[in-house]
């Protein structure tokens, strides 16, 4: 297999190409970069608290490296020691800056910064690259408004570059309308400065990490199950500087899991992973679709996940298994070679990812041999447990897209030919090393 330089997400040229040709096994020990959503909250925390914070195991993609750069222009003073990041935060250091806030093309970013600097007096752009300007706000818009902060963006879903104008803000009690940890996320980091309590009811609930993070740094904030969704509270805070440990990124480890999985004679194991409970859903639906996975949990939450070669069956997975949906791409590649019907199940937030992953993950499906057909907001996979055959794919400018179909590539018989991934770029907003470690893999080494 071969890899070259790109251009950037999407660069669309002549080196934006990854070539995958498939037939040998998985097999080795390997680790994965930073959690992308810690790192983007160790950063935004770190520049609030007051004092010197360390981060250790950042994510090395982009999308992290934006918003560290937003970090710093915003007034915190960000510099390295060794191979950590440390960061000299503090209200007082804060302000609006001079010039827009490139975010490229983390959505996540944005969704976040646009809750810190609603707390910030002056007005702050965010803005980003095509694909970004695409991607609703206005769900992060409107509770942020309803806090006091005014936030415009282009068009009724107020699409980016928005402006954020800040200053004092009101408590709220909100209910997102969909589930997601961004929008939640945006509502605490603004309520950590707000007067009076801010109350977050989620029905489905998302990863934990702002609140757990926040209680970490000594916020004032309380957090409770409540049937399948959470309560969060949170009241003014000054937040302490500390120092983050950013464990393995589960949602970049779900494609190796599944490469373990479905390539003939893997075996693969992805260790140092963060193994939070809204983080796991794709190992119990593999589970049940019958894969052989093992977890050996190494203490404070993160663990390794071991795969081996299994045959699959079709299932039917709820939205509400994978929250965050960043793991139905590589899900429904393991759906295209089981044996029967998957459905995934009220996906259709995918439609307003880095691209439309749902009409996209179905033409990939296609692509590589399988059935697959967008049924409402529902989508079905048919796979006949036959062997996947080669294609050729355009990531679409969407880093999960083509890691995926760098998977089914991997999992297609060697006599079958190659697959050729075009918008391959994408990859280095999250996962820089993917071709390098995929290699290493195919090669056998340990």
């Amino acid at each position: 297999m071969s890899a070259t330089p790109a251009e950037g997400p999407g660069g669309g040229g002549p080196d934006d190409v990854h070539v995958v040709r498939g037939g040998s096994p998985l097999t080795g020990t390997i680790s994965v970069p930073g959690d992308k959503s810690i790192s983007h909250r160790a950063l935004l925390l770190a520049a609030l608290a007051e004092g010197t914070s360390a981060i250790h195991g950042l994510s090395p993609g982009e999308d992290v490296a934006r918003t560290l750069s937003a970090v710093a222009a915003l007034g915190a003073e960000v510099g390295t020691d060794g191979a950590s990041i440390t960061v000299h935060g503090g209200r007082s250091r804060l302000h609006a800056p001079a010039t827009p806030l490139d975010l490229g093309n983390s959505g996540s970013g944005m969704r976040l910064l646009a809750g810190m600097v609603a707390t910030l007096p002056g007005t702050t752009t965010l803005t980003g690259d095509q694909s970004l300007r695409s991607r609703p706000m206005d769900r992060v818009a409107e509770p942020l408004s309803l806090m006091g902060a005014e936030v415009t963006g282009q068009g009724p879903t107020c699409l980016p570059p928005l402006e954020v104008s800040g200053g004092p803000l009101v408590g709220i009690e909100y209910t997102p309308p969909m589930a997601s940890a961004q929008v939640k996320s945006a509502i605490l980091l603004a309520g950590i400065a707000a007067d009076g309590e801010t109350v977050v009811h989620e029905p489905v609930a998302t990863r934990a990490h702002t609140e757990e993070m926040l209680a970490a740094a000594g916020a004032d904030i309380d957090f409770r199950r409540v049937g399948g969704g959470r309560e969060i509270r949170v009241r003014r805070s000054t937040l302490a500087a500390g120092t983050y440990t950013v464990p393995g990124d589960p949602s970049q480890a779900a494609f190796w899991v599944v490469a373990g999985t479905i390539v003939p004679g893997s075996l693969v194991t992805v260790s140092g992973i963060q193994l939070g409970i809204e983080r796991l859903g794709f190992l119990g639906v593999l589970r049940r679709m019958g894969a052989t996975i093992e977890m050996d949990e190494a203490g404070s939450l993160t663990g390794s996940v071991t795969s081996y070669t299994c045959a699959l069956h079709g299932t039917v997975i709820e939205a509400a298994e994978i929250p965050a949906l960043d793991e139905v791409p590589i899900l429904a590649v393991a759906a295209a070679t089981a044996l029967g019907t998957t459905r995934f199940k009220d996906v259709g937030e995918l439609r307003v990812k880095e691209s439309d992953r749902l009409a996209g993950v179905a033409e990939l499906v296609r692509a590589f041999g399988a059935d697959a057909a967008v049924d409402g907001d529902d989508l079905v996979v048919e796979g006949s447990g036959a062997p996947l055959r080669p294609a050729r794919i355009d990531a679409r400018g969407d880093h999960r897209m083509a890691m995926a179909a760098a998977v089914a590539g991997s999992a297609c018989p060697a006599s079958a030919g190659e697959t050729t991934i075009t918008g391959w770029g994408a990859v280095a907003t999250s996962y820089p090393g993917f071709a390098d470690t995929l290699a290493h893999l195919a090669s056998g080494r340990r």
